[in-house]
Protein backbone atom coordinates (compact mmCIF):
# COMPACT_ATOMS: atom_id res chain seq x y z
CA UNK A 1 0.00 0.00 0.00
CA UNK A 2 1.46 3.44 -0.75
CA UNK A 3 2.48 5.70 1.96
CA UNK A 4 0.00 8.41 1.27
CA UNK A 5 -3.10 5.95 2.07
CA UNK A 6 -1.72 5.64 5.52
CA UNK A 7 -1.72 9.02 6.28
CA UNK A 8 -4.27 10.30 8.56
CA UNK A 9 -5.28 12.78 6.44
CA UNK A 10 -6.75 10.16 3.73
CA UNK A 11 -9.98 8.75 5.14
CA UNK A 12 -10.96 5.09 4.59
CA UNK A 13 -13.83 6.60 2.34
CA UNK A 14 -11.19 8.22 0.33
CA UNK A 15 -9.02 4.87 0.23
CA UNK A 16 -11.97 2.62 -1.09
CA UNK A 17 -12.93 5.27 -3.89
CA UNK A 18 -9.41 5.82 -5.29
CA UNK A 19 -9.28 1.93 -5.58
CA UNK A 20 -12.50 1.09 -6.68
CA UNK A 21 -13.76 2.50 -10.12
CA UNK A 22 -17.20 1.70 -9.55
CA UNK A 23 -18.55 3.80 -6.74
CA UNK A 24 -20.67 6.47 -7.91
CA UNK A 25 -19.49 10.11 -7.24
CA UNK A 26 -22.05 11.83 -4.71
CA UNK A 27 -24.24 13.91 -5.88
CA UNK A 28 -24.28 16.78 -3.35
CA UNK A 29 -21.94 19.54 -3.91
CA UNK A 30 -20.52 19.96 -0.33
CA UNK A 31 -19.93 15.43 -0.50
CA UNK A 32 -18.40 15.55 -3.49
CA UNK A 33 -16.15 18.29 -2.91
CA UNK A 34 -15.23 17.32 1.10
CA UNK A 35 -14.12 13.63 -1.10
CA UNK A 36 -12.15 15.38 -3.91
CA UNK A 37 -10.14 17.93 -1.31
CA UNK A 38 -9.92 14.74 1.07
CA UNK A 39 -7.56 13.83 -1.80
CA UNK A 40 -5.60 17.05 -2.05
CA UNK A 41 -5.26 17.17 1.91
CA UNK A 42 -3.52 13.82 1.64
CA UNK A 43 -0.96 15.19 -0.42
CA UNK A 44 -0.19 18.42 1.50
CA UNK A 45 -1.14 17.72 4.98
CA UNK A 46 2.16 17.87 7.09
CA UNK A 47 4.36 18.89 4.97
CA UNK A 48 6.30 22.26 6.55
CA UNK A 49 6.47 25.25 4.92
CA UNK A 50 9.58 25.10 4.93
CA UNK A 51 10.38 21.72 3.14
CA UNK A 52 12.49 22.22 -0.37
CA UNK A 53 10.14 19.89 -2.25
CA UNK A 54 7.77 22.78 -2.10
CA UNK A 55 10.03 24.87 -4.17
CA UNK A 56 9.51 21.60 -7.09
CA UNK A 57 8.36 22.34 -10.62
CA UNK A 58 4.37 21.21 -10.95
CA UNK A 59 3.28 20.61 -14.22
CA UNK A 60 1.88 23.59 -14.98
CA UNK A 61 4.18 25.73 -16.79
CA UNK A 62 5.86 27.81 -14.54
CA UNK A 63 4.28 27.19 -10.98
CA UNK A 64 6.48 25.23 -8.25
CA UNK A 65 4.02 23.22 -5.94
CA UNK A 66 3.49 25.81 -3.75
CA UNK A 67 1.90 27.55 -6.84
CA UNK A 68 -0.30 24.96 -7.03
CA UNK A 69 -1.68 25.17 -3.80
CA UNK A 70 -1.89 28.99 -3.73
CA UNK A 71 -3.85 29.36 -7.20
CA UNK A 72 -6.50 26.88 -5.34
CA UNK A 73 -6.65 29.51 -2.29
CA UNK A 74 -7.06 31.93 -4.69
CA UNK A 75 -9.74 30.37 -6.72
CA UNK A 76 -11.53 30.00 -3.28
CA UNK A 77 -11.85 33.72 -2.70
CA UNK A 78 -13.17 34.13 -6.35
CA UNK A 79 -15.67 32.44 -5.96
CA UNK A 80 -16.47 33.75 -2.25
CA UNK A 81 -16.46 37.19 -4.63
CA UNK A 82 -19.41 35.93 -7.37
CA UNK A 83 -21.87 36.34 -4.50
CA UNK A 84 -20.34 38.80 -1.97
CA UNK A 85 -19.80 36.07 1.09
CA UNK A 86 -17.44 36.50 3.77
CA UNK A 87 -16.20 32.81 4.46
CA UNK A 88 -14.42 34.34 7.85
CA UNK A 89 -11.83 32.42 7.75
CA UNK A 90 -8.31 33.57 9.04
CA UNK A 91 -5.96 32.81 6.01
CA UNK A 92 -2.23 32.20 6.78
CA UNK A 93 0.08 32.92 4.36
CA UNK A 94 0.48 30.12 1.64
CA UNK A 95 4.68 31.52 1.43
CA UNK A 96 4.79 30.75 4.98
CA UNK A 97 2.45 27.47 5.47
CA UNK A 98 0.71 26.02 2.50
CA UNK A 99 -1.02 23.13 3.90
CA UNK A 100 -1.90 25.32 6.58
CA UNK A 101 -3.66 27.74 4.03
CA UNK A 102 -4.93 25.09 1.97
CA UNK A 103 -6.53 23.23 4.95
CA UNK A 104 -8.44 26.77 5.93
CA UNK A 105 -9.59 27.02 2.44
CA UNK A 106 -11.08 23.80 2.62
CA UNK A 107 -12.24 24.42 5.97
CA UNK A 108 -14.24 28.41 4.87
CA UNK A 109 -15.60 26.19 2.05
CA UNK A 110 -17.05 23.33 3.30
CA UNK A 111 -18.81 25.57 5.89
CA UNK A 112 -20.38 27.51 2.90
CA UNK A 113 -21.47 24.64 1.31
CA UNK A 114 -23.05 23.38 4.19
CA UNK A 115 -25.05 26.86 4.51
CA UNK A 116 -27.89 26.52 2.37
CA UNK A 117 -28.59 30.09 2.51
CA UNK A 118 -25.06 30.44 0.82
CA UNK A 119 -24.97 27.24 -1.51
CA UNK A 120 -28.77 27.83 -3.01
CA UNK A 121 -27.90 31.56 -3.68
CA UNK A 122 -28.71 32.64 -6.95
CA UNK A 123 -26.65 34.37 -9.63
CA UNK A 124 -25.20 35.00 -13.11
CA UNK A 125 -22.76 33.35 -14.14
CA UNK A 126 -20.83 32.60 -17.37
CA UNK A 127 -23.30 29.84 -18.57
CA UNK A 128 -26.51 31.32 -17.22
CA UNK A 129 -28.63 31.88 -13.77
CA UNK A 130 -26.89 29.17 -11.77
CA UNK A 131 -26.78 28.60 -8.03
CA UNK A 132 -23.36 29.11 -6.22
CA UNK A 133 -23.43 25.59 -4.80
CA UNK A 134 -23.48 24.00 -8.11
CA UNK A 135 -20.83 26.78 -9.73
CA UNK A 136 -18.58 25.39 -7.25
CA UNK A 137 -19.39 21.80 -7.86
CA UNK A 138 -19.30 22.45 -11.95
CA UNK A 139 -15.89 24.36 -11.58
CA UNK A 140 -13.77 24.44 -8.61
CA UNK A 141 -14.20 20.83 -7.31
CA UNK A 142 -13.01 19.46 -10.67
CA UNK A 143 -9.88 22.16 -10.40
CA UNK A 144 -9.20 20.68 -7.20
CA UNK A 145 -8.97 17.10 -8.69
CA UNK A 146 -7.08 18.17 -11.52
CA UNK A 147 -4.37 20.11 -9.17
CA UNK A 148 -4.12 17.14 -7.29
CA UNK A 149 -2.81 15.80 -10.03
CA UNK A 150 0.16 18.45 -9.96
CA UNK A 151 0.48 18.98 -6.69
CA UNK A 152 1.27 14.94 -6.18
CA UNK A 153 3.73 14.85 -8.93
CA UNK A 154 5.33 18.11 -7.60
CA UNK A 155 5.87 16.77 -4.51
CA UNK A 156 7.10 13.08 -5.52
CA UNK A 157 3.84 11.68 -4.10
CA UNK A 158 0.88 8.93 -5.39
CA UNK A 159 -0.93 10.66 -8.48
CA UNK A 160 -3.74 8.13 -8.40
CA UNK A 161 -7.28 10.70 -8.96
CA UNK A 162 -10.47 9.25 -7.44
CA UNK A 163 -11.76 7.09 -10.02
CA UNK A 164 -15.30 7.65 -9.99
CA UNK A 165 -14.91 11.60 -10.32
CA UNK A 166 -12.14 10.93 -13.15
CA UNK A 167 -14.79 8.84 -14.79
CA UNK A 168 -17.79 11.46 -14.11
CA UNK A 169 -15.01 14.44 -15.36
CA UNK A 170 -14.40 11.85 -18.42
CA UNK A 171 -17.72 11.61 -19.01
CA UNK A 172 -18.57 15.38 -19.02
CA UNK A 173 -15.74 16.70 -21.01
CA UNK A 174 -16.80 14.63 -23.90
CA UNK A 175 -20.46 16.00 -23.84
CA UNK A 176 -18.95 19.67 -24.15
CA UNK A 177 -20.09 22.44 -26.43
CA UNK A 178 -17.33 22.90 -28.86
CA UNK A 179 -17.76 26.71 -28.17
CA UNK A 180 -17.40 25.96 -24.47
CA UNK A 181 -14.23 23.58 -24.96
CA UNK A 182 -12.56 26.64 -27.24
CA UNK A 183 -13.17 29.49 -24.19
CA UNK A 184 -11.56 26.85 -21.79
CA UNK A 185 -8.67 26.35 -23.67
CA UNK A 186 -6.70 29.46 -22.99
CA UNK A 187 -4.19 30.48 -21.32
CA UNK A 188 -4.18 29.38 -17.72
CA UNK A 189 -7.34 27.13 -18.28
CA UNK A 190 -6.48 24.14 -20.10
CA UNK A 191 -4.10 24.12 -23.10
CA UNK A 192 -4.35 21.98 -26.25
CA UNK A 193 -5.85 18.24 -25.65
CA UNK A 194 -2.80 15.82 -25.81
CA UNK A 195 -2.83 12.69 -27.93
CA UNK A 196 -2.38 9.19 -26.37
CA UNK A 197 -2.15 6.08 -27.72
CA UNK A 198 -5.05 3.69 -27.80
CA UNK A 199 -5.89 1.92 -24.07
CA UNK A 200 -4.98 4.97 -22.38
CA UNK A 201 -6.95 5.23 -18.66
CA UNK A 202 -9.49 6.90 -17.88
CA UNK A 203 -7.31 9.12 -15.47
CA UNK A 204 -4.54 9.49 -18.11
CA UNK A 205 -7.23 10.51 -20.70
CA UNK A 206 -8.77 13.31 -18.12
CA UNK A 207 -5.54 14.59 -17.93
CA UNK A 208 -4.41 14.78 -21.43
CA UNK A 209 -7.94 16.39 -21.89
CA UNK A 210 -6.89 19.20 -19.56
CA UNK A 211 -3.75 19.47 -21.77
CA UNK A 212 -1.29 17.90 -19.48
CA UNK A 213 0.60 14.82 -20.70
CA UNK A 214 0.61 11.69 -17.78
CA UNK A 215 3.62 10.11 -19.85
CA UNK A 216 6.19 13.31 -18.63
Amino acid sequence: MSDLFKTPACSAAHRERVTDPSVDPPAVPLDRYRIIADGFSARVSGIPGDDPRWASPAPCAGWAARDVVRHLVEAHGIFYGLIEHDAGVEMPSVDDDPAAAWAAARAGMEAALGDPDVAEREFDGTFGRTTWGASIDRFLTGDVLIHTWDVARALGLDDTLDAAEVRRMLAESSELDPAVEARMRQPDVYGPAVELPDGASDQDRLLAFTGRDPRV
